[in-house]
């Protein structure tokens, strides 16, 4: 246990060192708002600097790092594109805003509310692809191979979703109108769904060593931000009065799970 906590603090400071870079790269932009992209790939870094230090099982390691580098190139590059096209992000400003008319500069908020608050969360997250490289036993089992599955499944529902709302407002006749084609008829966040099913799934796979048991911190966390904290709620902050039928869409569909939805 001694070893496995020595490599998360070393991974904490390797995160935190790498978002302390990042904040001088938003310091020459004045924007922050590419945090979004970059945040998968810290995960990823997280996951890739743990491989050559640790001594667990083999397969289990290459499927763990393997299925995390899958996921985070796709969201990390969706997210940058998305970045490029759309410029700063409104939360962002908005957060950083609100700390400005508390005496707090650009500089201060930026390293004290965005980065180093993101290198402390992707660390979190990523504890699934941490622990679960620690120990050589057992070798991946059922429970693990059906974390794979689970966990593949979720990149490909996610990677769909994102596609289907980037062909969506790419389309001039959808302006201001509420996207509920495609998996969006079944829920109102199937990105977030399949997030979560990503890092559910690479918790199973993990979760059969014990060390890894105990990273469960880490997809309970993702799930309650992305249900209860920055995903869904600001999401969806102001949409009623901004996007006309957005609250009959709210009363006939899923928030987070997929289910058909509701008669009108």
């Amino acid at each position: 246990m001694t070893e496995a906590l020595t490599l998360l603090a070393l991974n904490l400071a390797l995160v935190l060192a790498a978002m302390t870079a990042l904040w001088l790269v938003a310091l020459r932009l004045k924007d922050v708002s590419f945090i979004d992209a970059v945040w998968p790939m810290a995960m990823l870094l997280l996951a890739l600097a743990t491989w050559p230090r640790t001594d667990g099982d083999e397969t289990r390691k290459l499927l763990l790092v393997g299925l995390c580098a899958a996921w985070a190139v796709r969201l990390g590059g969706h997210l940058f594109i998305r970045w490029r096209g759309h410029g700063e992000d409104r939360r962002y400003k908005a957060l950083l805003d609100s700390q400005a008319e508390k005496g707090r500069g650009f500089a201060v908020a930026s390293l004290l509310f965005v980065f180093l608050p993101q290198g402390v969360f992707a660390w979190l997250n990523s504890l699934p692809v941490q622990l679960g490289q620690v120990d050589a036993t057992p070798s991946v089992g059922w429970i693990g191979w059906a974390g794979v599955a689970l966990a593949a499944f979720g990149i490909v529902y996610e990677a769909i979703a994102d596609a289907q709302l980037s062909a969506f407002r790419k389309d001039p006749a959808n302006k201001g109108q509420v996207m509920d084609r495609g998996l969006w008829n079944w829920s109102r966040h199937p990105n977030y769904f399949g997030e979560a099913c990503v890092w559910w799934g690479l918790y199973a796979l993990a979760a059969e060593t014990t060390p890894g048991l105990w990273s469960v911190a880490g997809p309970i966390f993702l799930t309650f931000t992305l249900t209860k904290w920055s995903g869904i709620g600001l999401t969806e902050k102001g949409m009623s009065d901004s996007r006309p039928g957005y609250a009959d869409y709210v009363r006939r569909t899923s928030a987070f799970i997929p289910f058909p939805p509701k008669s009108a």
